[in-house]
């Protein structure tokens, strides 16, 4: 058996990973920190104009190698198993969460309250957006206030943000662009966007993704980063509730095991495979796996649900300029306490449907040259906004993860489902979100000769969090609001799983503030450079 050890040893390589190693490496210099990661490294950015290019010519995957075949879990909306993790594809969308979501029970009277109060959480926000590089133009609204700036000025709205903002704002409702991990100007070594309109495959660099940290982290002589290497269980010291070691096998020597000894374990692995980890290391003493005295590993797999609508308008939108960029409106996000609680946040982008360019009319005539051109001039007179509302939606105890017996990898380990469930509040108001919203999207739609021409609900719960959540009672939660875990003092989990609740907005930039707040915390287990 290979042994290796260190001071601090994160398992998962994804975007908590990427931001706690850095501070970390910050806060203690002189510590060792080894990161483990299942998936490849894909330090490649010299490749991406390619892959962009193949993906728009063949529609290829524009990220070969980053999911794991027999490493699979059910119940997930992305499969991707990489130094990066999501992070290396997501579309950079930094939304902050709002005080109502750490405060529902005593503010409604609903589901839970986080043990952390939001100006703490503010000041980790802000943090967050310097590591990542957020652009971004402030919320009018006087309950978003922020202790400090963006870093960077908020990107351009391209023609058709202009002429969607001028439409939604007919409403009423204020509309603004979104905050994204993309610079507009260079910043942090990387380049500044030129808008390429593939953020799923940023070929300059520009959108944050985490291989550019871990990079840097390599360049220290006391940071290892550990690739295609899955840990499977996590073993406690005998006599004792402290986490020993961590047993691995490296997916290319896979008869040689690997284990990792180190004072301090941190779980970085996401939603799904944190706490799918803890389940896997049962033992005699902790036959429900570790940290579940509480029995809620695996338990309030949260994300949230979304309405959608696609409203044709009179707006002359011409689409591929910037896709990803779009307009939010945080109008919803607070809720009268004497009034139905709905909580939601409204967006808006361009959309290309029933307008992109065409070789064949509707009567079945051939389109070329010219007569191409004035086609799809004729249909772009009017133009198509995609609408979107996130909505607030509460986990019950049985929105679980589990262990499926009947699934294992190549290793026998078995596999994990994800199967979310509502509380009973939350299934009590279906019928009045969706009237709320039908009314929003006929509202939207009474502008510029508006036209609905479909509306749909989402068949999977977004943004998912969950599976160890935070609380001040370890009888009702896994871990503190640090990620510390209640039951070993050693083992700590970082970023998404921590959450009670996944609010009404994208969660990325909520899992790094938390994981910055918990390196702080970890960072007391060692002494601090004179």
């Amino acid at each position: 058996m290979t042994t290796h050890e260190c001071d601090v040893c994160i398992i998962g390589g994804g975007i908590s990973s990427a931001m706690l190693a850095q501070k970390l490496a910050e806060l203690r210099p002189g510590i060792s920190i080894t990161v483990i990661e299942a998936g490849k490294k894909l330090f490649d950015l010299e490749n991406r104009m390619q892959y962009r290019r193949r993906t728009i010519d063949y529609a290829e995957n524009p990220w070969p190698g980053d999911f794991i075949e027999d490493q699979a879990a059910k119940g997930v909306i992305s499969r991707t198993m990489a130094v990066g993790g999501s992070a290396l594809h997501w579309g950079g969308t930094c939304n902050r969460f709002s005080e109502e979501d750490l405060r529902l029970k005593s503010l409604y009277g609903l589901y839970t309250d986080w043990p952390i109060e939001w100006k703490e959480l503010e000041k980790f926000y802000c943090e967050a957006e310097r590591r990542l590089g957020v652009s971004g133009e402030p919320s009018p609204l006087p309950e978003d206030w922020r202790s400090e700036p963006y870093p960077m000025a908020a990107m351009v709205m391209t023609h058709n943000l202009k002429e969607l903002k001028q439409w939604g704002e007919k409403s009423g409702i204020p509309f603004w662009s979104t905050p994204q991990a993309k610079n507009t100007k260079p910043y942090d070594g990387r380049n500044q966007c030129i808008r390429c309109n593939t953020c799923s495959i940023c070929p300059t660099g520009a959108r944050y993704s985490p291989d550019f940290t871990f990079k840097r982290l390599l360049a220290r002589k006391n940071f290892a980063l550990h690739d295609q290497t899955l840990v499977r269980k996590l073993t406690l010291n005998d006599g004792k509730t402290t986490v020993a070691a961590a047993e691995a096998v490296n997916r290319e020597r896979p008869g040689e095991p690997i284990e990792y000894r180190a004072p301090v374990f941190v779980l970085a692995s996401g939603y799904c495979w944190s706490p799918h980890l803890l389940l896997l290391s049962n033992n005699s003493r902790f036959p429900n796996g570790l940290a579940n005295r509480s029995g809620l590993v695996g338990r309030y797999m949260c994300g949230h649900a979304f309405l959608s609508a696609m409203i044709e308008i009179d707006a002359k939108i011409y689409p591929g300029m910037n896709e990803k960029h779009g307009l939010i409106s945080r109008q919803f996000f607070r809720c009268k306490t004497d009034q139905p609680f709905i909580r939601h946040d409204l967006r808006i982008w361009e959309s290309a449907s029933g307008h992109e360019p065409r070789l064949r009319s509707a009567d079945g005539r051939i389109l070329l040259g010219d007569s191409l051109l004035a086609d799809w001039r004729d249909r772009a007179k009017r133009g198509t906004a995609r609408v979107r509302g996130y909505y607030d939606v509460h986990p019950d105890r049985d929105s679980s993860l589990t262990l499926d017996v009947t699934s294992r990898n190549r290793w026998g380990d078995p596999l994990p489902t994800i199967a979310h469930k509502p509380d009973a509040a939350t299934e009590s108001r279906q019928q009045l979100t969706r009237q709320h919203f039908q009314q929003l999207f006929q509202t939207l739609a009474k502008s510029n000769n508006g036209k609905i021409l479909s509306t749909g609900a989402g068949n999977y719960l977004d943004h998912p969090a969950g599976g160890c959540r935070m609380g001040a009672d370890a009888s009702t939660s896994v871990c503190d609001s640090f990620g510390q875990t209640h039951d070993h003092e050693n083992l700590f989990v970082a970023g998404s799983p921590t959450l009670p609740n996944a609010g009404c907005t994208n969660g990325t930039l909520t899992f790094v503030a938390l994981t910055l707040r918990s390196a702080e915390k970890i960072a007391t287990h060692f002494r601090s450079p004179a």
